[in-house]
């Protein structure tokens, strides 16, 4: 029945939810029959995972091998150490599935310990790198003493790597231990580390740092924290505008989290930061992922509200989208043109709506500009010509008029359309 269940959910013609649904409970029920096939139905999984293109069964298997790995941990981790080639990726999903939840989790890396010892069994490449995966059990064990956890992690520093697959195995497993509170709590001495893999790890494996950042910083003291927090969020500001939403949301999530963290003495320079990122969070208001557009306008709220801008978090709360954006050039007309730099990057963004919102206020910023030069504004031009060419007729309207807006700025009508000559000129 298992097996059968496992091949119908790889055929996404015939796939029907409630049917899986029904089947897996049965599975379930009728375990005592079928357990002795483990290590069968494991290779089997193996075997079809990649063939399974719908979400919902997806799901279903993986909900599936976890399941096992609850009741049979030792034949599920020898089974795919056996079958699957080293880093293999199918078996490196399946990890990454056992390893997010929290029970699964420490049973498998129980099993990791004792397995891995023998040297011709690989999870990846090489022994040096499944090392890793053997310290983040040491560190996950029950055996280990509160007082003991610091100084072991300092010893073997297994987050000082660059091997993506070795980082984002590990970071997996960091997520769901760093869930419980008391772990969390342990996890402080990581945070450097952590630190690290920001600079130098990949968009995934960044997401992953910042969940497990979250999660340990929630059980700091507002003290403690607070240092941490200004430091933080300064690293957090190139994320806004990642390619991966994740990585976005996570992102604005953690810096909304961080400007409450702070305490008397360290505002001063978190405002600083905060001000760094009052245009992003505006632009990303207008996201195309919504959840990354709800929590950058929550965050645009909150920074409003440490920097006691009242007229600003009106203007957010009542969803006065340009009047927004006039109020942070009128806030402060000393860096309008600072802004108005900031955001040309805007208008390569991927995402249309992210274009068209910084095409707007662009148009907003020039008038904004106190004696701008021909040179500055023929570089805004320019920056905005490839737009008017854009298929999208929206785009390239506005772009054609935010270059008129631009031109109109400098202060010598007759040179106008000299101006727009340079503009053009390559």
């Amino acid at each position: 029945m298992v097996l059968v269940f496992i091949e119908a959910l790889t055929d996404s013609s015939t796939f029907d939810k409630k049917a899986a649904r029904n089947m897996l409970d049965m599975v379930k029920r009728d375990c005592d029959f079928w357990l002795v096939d483990v290590p069968k139905i494991t290779s089997c999984i193996h075997k079809t995972l990649g063939c399974i293109n719908t979400a919902p069964a997806w799901q279903r298997v993986v909900s599936l091998i976890v399941w096992m790995a609850d009741k049979c941990p030792g034949e599920v981790v020898s089974t795919l150490l056996t079958i699957a080639p080293p880093a293999d990726s199918t078996a490196l999903a399946l990890w990454e599935v056992m390893f997010s939840v929290p029970q699964t989790l420490q049973n498998v890396l129980k099993e990791l310990h004792i397995q891995l010892q023998d040297r011709h069994r690989r999870v990846l490449h090489t022994c040096w790198e499944d090392t890793s995966i053997l310290r983040l059990a040491i560190l996950a064990s029950n055996d280990l003493q509160d007082e003991e956890f610091a100084p072991m992690y300092l010893i073997m520093r297994f987050l000082r790597q660059r091997r993506p697959k070795v980082l984002s195995l590990v970071l997996r497993g960091l997520m769901t231990l760093s869930e419980r509170e008391e772990m969390a709590r342990k996890m402080k001495v990581m945070l450097p580390d952590l630190s690290w893999v920001l600079q130098y790890g990949n968009n995934v494996i960044k997401t992953k740092a910042l969940v497990v950042f979250r999660n340990v910083m929630a059980q700091l003291e507002r003290e403690e924290a607070s240092p941490i927090a200004v430091v933080l969020a300064k690293l957090l500001l190139p994320f806004f505008d990642d390619e991966l939403s994740q990585l976005r949301k996570i992102s604005i999530s953690l810096f909304r989290d961080l400007m409450k963290m702070v305490v008397e003495n360290d505002k001063r320079k978190m405002k600083n930061t905060v001000r760094l990122g009052l245009l992003p969070l505006f632009f990303h208001m207008s996201d195309q992922v919504q959840s990354v557009a709800k929590v950058a306008r929550e965050a645009l709220l909150d920074a409003a509200e440490l920097l006691k801008w009242k007229q600003l978090r009106h203007l957010v709360q009542t969803q006065q989208t340009w009047r927004t954006g006039e109020s942070l050039l009128e806030r402060d007309r000393s860096r309008a043109q600072e802004l108005l730099r900031q955001s040309l990057p805007y208008l390569r963004d991927p995402q249309t709506s992210l274009q068209e919102a910084a095409l707007r206020f662009i148009g907003l910023a020039v008038r904004h500009l106190r004696d701008p030069s021909k040179e500055s504004l023929a570089e805004i031009c320019r920056a905005i010509q490839p737009l008017e060419e854009e298929t999208d007729p929206s785009i390239s309207s506005l772009a054609t008029q935010t270059i008129v807006t631009v031109c109109s700025s400098w202060k010598r009508p007759r040179s106008r359309w000299s101006l727009r000559a340079l503009c053009c000129w390559r």
